[in-house]
């Protein structure tokens, strides 16, 4: 017995609901937690605390503010031109993912870097900023690299690779990580108790993603077969794309961490080691929850794992962060597309 059009359409929408329902108790359930921590670290200052006492909801989110302002004021201006290159580093690596699925394809020589560049900027801003990173990153690669000779089913690869590429870099990094600071784990036991795992377990765990990693490089290196679907063809990427993969995905993701490592104050400060374990795991839960920037979800992570650093420096560094890594990028994007689009328009007009 077979489902009605109808009946399946009531599923979709309501799995739909669902997820929208499981996303707004995690985003709200995060802010909560980060009022809390901010309310209490505000708190222990006594003409603040009188404040807060006396106050309701409204002037309590004012301290608040005004703390987090203060900290962001107190970051010195070598932080903020780190931050600022990093930054740069980070889009410059992520054009970089682009041009090594174009290598893959074998169709780089014929798209300058220019071009690359600039449509690698515009979907990255797009996606981190709107969410659904790899609906709204395909959309635009298919509308700019399809106006550049790809066929639908190369930019799918294009798109599938690049995604790839950054989990691997997740993988690998977060393989690092876990086998040289097992206790960041530790922390997040708060927010998802089955999280409170042994020191050895999660070195274990560490140690197998960086076997994945090595297998992975090692089917390169043996030149495992095509896979065939069909009429699309999925080719192993050979040892030059993936030792480009192998500098790539680092190069971004450290690039990024250190956005927020070098806004932070030295006091408290775990090393760079720990906050990029905290953006990596903060950042990978914000995409699969599909929040926009992650908003509330890493906020929560980098909490519980800075925990040695005031929380208002913490969400300073994050509101840093989102104004390099997210806002800055989105306003700068906006109007490469009208030029795109207008440029589209005078050719087929």
């Amino acid at each position: 017995m077979t489902a009605t059009p109808t009946s399946r359409a009531w599923m979709h929408y309501a799995k739909k609901i669902l997820w929208l329902a499981c996303v707004g108790l995690v985003v709200g359930w995060s802010l909560w937690l980060l009022y809390s921590k901010l309310r209490g670290e505000v708190a222990a200052d006594p003409v603040a605390n009188e404040l807060l006492a006396s106050g309701g909801f409204w002037i309590s989110l004012k301290v608040i503010a005004e703390s987090i302002g203060r900290s962001i004021g107190n970051v010195p201006a070598t932080g903020y031109l780190l931050a600022s290159l990093s930054a740069l580093m980070a889009y410059v690596a992520l054009a970089w993912y682009d041009r090594i699925a174009l290598i893959h394809l074998n169709r780089h020589q014929e798209i300058s870097w220019p071009f690359i560049a600039a449509c690698s900027f515009v979907t990255y801003a797009l996606g981190h900023n709107i969410g659904a990173s790899v609906l709204s990153g395909g959309l635009v690669r298919l509308r700019a690299y399809s106006a550049s000779g790809l066929t639908a089913v190369e930019v799918a690869i294009l798109v599938a690779l690049c995604s790839f590429t950054f989990a691997f870099g997740t993988v690998l990094l977060l393989g690092i990580t876990f086998v040289v600071h097992p206790e960041i784990v530790q922390p997040l036991d708060a927010l998802i108790p089955f999280l409170a795992l042994p020191a050895t377990l999660v070195q274990g765990i560490g140690a197998v993603m960086l076997g994945l990693c090595g297998l992975y490089v090692l089917g390169s290196w043996l030149h495992f077969k095509p896979v065939h679907f069909r009429s699309v063809h999925i080719v192993y990427p050979r040892l030059p794309v993936v030792a480009r993969q192998l500098m790539a995905a680092p190069l971004e993701l450290i690039a990024a961490a250190g956005i927020i490592y070098f806004v932070l104050p030295d006091t408290g400060n775990p090393g760079f080691l720990i906050v990029l374990g905290a953006f990596l795991l903060s950042f990978s839960a914000g995409l699969i929850s599909q929040t926009p920037g992650g908003i509330g979800v890493m906020e929560a992570v980098f909490l519980a794992v800075l925990h040695t650093v005031p929380p208002s420096d913490v969400i300073a560094a994050l509101l840093i962060w989102r104004l390099m890594y997210l806002l800055i990028p989105l306003a700068i994007s906006l109007p490469l597309v009208v030029a795109f689009e207008r440029a589209q328009l005078r050719r087929t007009g």
